[in-house]
């Protein structure tokens, strides 16, 4: 743990600093309240001033807004681009700094979770929830408290899941299944033919379970769900067993494969080659794609005579110029893999018709697919 410093009240304060993403605490810290201009708070964050909330807490989070909008008219005036790749990079880049500068605005919870503030909302739970028990008064970036409170909602309320005519309900930092339509090719893709359905299935990189309750759903009577994650194997487990699955699916903890063969092994990595900023973007992105290869690399050792493997990709990588169609298929065919076959679909997300995007045309062609993969010399009959 890193303690963080500050002056107030003529006397040295200190608490624990801290950042589910890793970041390091400012190097100086000023308190700011409802005096303090956003003009200022902006020049002050630029200079990598850390500001400690002292104030009523809707005006802070309304000092964040005033400098996330300094931030943007910042950033508009970059020079325009053709190149969709080029556009995306910028993207990165602007959201990144943004990111950064936003986390310098502050906030003291005592160590029973209680924001010392005026009009501040009742967080206990749901820093509880998040976080864990805590002993020590701690210094977060304000943002990602917002963060925590607005994951505290999704995993209230749940996400509902057509296929299963439920809900799925993420934990704080495992990716939220919003995109229904790769659990829809899981929930319709014809099964390998022999067994009816496979005896047993692995699902490679659970998250929340969706997939496997999909395929528990489909009667499967099998299933083991890894994820190197324990937020992620908590969160699996709970879901798995509030839709009453937990007969048929075991949720386990490590790196991919577990031991053993199956029939049918399923697979959801993200999808996008590149270093996530954030914990919910490490559902979006895969460093040098090494879920991706890692998967294909072990899948042929992996699966039973006649088995098939289930990627799940959409080409927005491609579309973006993060990865190449031959660039894919040359990995599976490294991996001693042959694609039997491909179900496609089109993306039904908010982003997809969003024209303000700087990516927009990529997004809109974007298309999903469910590979249907098995050792290139493992043909039928």
């Amino acid at each position: 743990m890193v303690d963080i410093h500050w002056t107030e009240s003529g006397g040295s304060r200190s608490a624990v600093w801290h950042s589910a993403t890793g970041q390091l605490p400012p190097r100086r810290i000023e308190l700011a309240d409802d005096r303090t201009r956003a003009n200022d708070a902006y020049r002050l964050a630029r200079a990598g001033t850390g500001l400690l909330w002292r104030g009523d807490y809707h005006n802070g989070r309304q000092l964040l807004q005033a400098v996330r909008r300094r931030i943007d008219r910042s950033d508009s005036s970059a020079d325009a681009t053709n190149s969709i790749a080029e556009a995306f990079r910028r993207q990165r880049q602007t959201r990144q700094r943004q990111a950064e500068l936003l986390n310098k605005v502050l906030l003291e919870l005592t160590a029973d979770y209680r924001i010392p503030l005026r009009r501040a909302p009742d967080v206990r739970q749901a820093c509880r929830w998040a976080y864990g028990t805590s002993s020590q008064a701690t210094v977060l970036p304000l943002r990602e408290l917002l963060g925590v409170l607005g994951a505290w909602q999704w995993h209230e309320k749940g996400v509902p899941i057509p296929a299963l005519n439920s809900r799925i309900h993420p934990h704080y930092g495992v990716f939220s299944p919003t995109r229904n339509e790769y659990i829809d090719l899981v929930a319709e893709a014809p099964l390998p033919p022999g067994a009816h359905p496979p005896d047993l299935v692995f699902d490679i990189g659970t998250g929340t379970g969706v997939l496997a309750a999909v395929l528990a759903n489909r009667g499967i009577g099998r299933i083991v769900a890894t994820d190197s994650s324990p937020s992620a194997v908590a969160c699996a487990t709970a879901n798995i067993a509030r839709l009453g699955f937990a007969g048929q699916v075991d949720v386990v903890q490590g790196d991919m494969f577990p031991r053993g063969r199956a029939g049918l092994i399923v697979c959801n990595p993200p999808w996008l080659p590149g270093q996530p900023n954030s914990l919910l973007e490490q559902g979006v992105y895969d460093p040098q794609s090494q879920m991706l290869r890692g998967f294909l690399d072990q899948l042929r050792d992996h699966l039973e005579p006649h088995g098939q493997g289930w990627l799940i990709l959409s080409d927005l990588a491609e579309r973006l110029g993060l990865r190449t169609r031959t660039e894919l298929l040359d990995m599976i065919t490294a991996a001693g893999l042959r694609v039997l076959g491909r179900l496609d679909t089109a993306p039904r997300h908010p982003r997809s018709t969003e024209t303000t995007d700087p990516v927009h045309a990529a997004r809109a062609a974007e298309v999903v697919s469910l590979w249907r993969l098995s050792p290139a010399d493992d043909r039928p009959g």
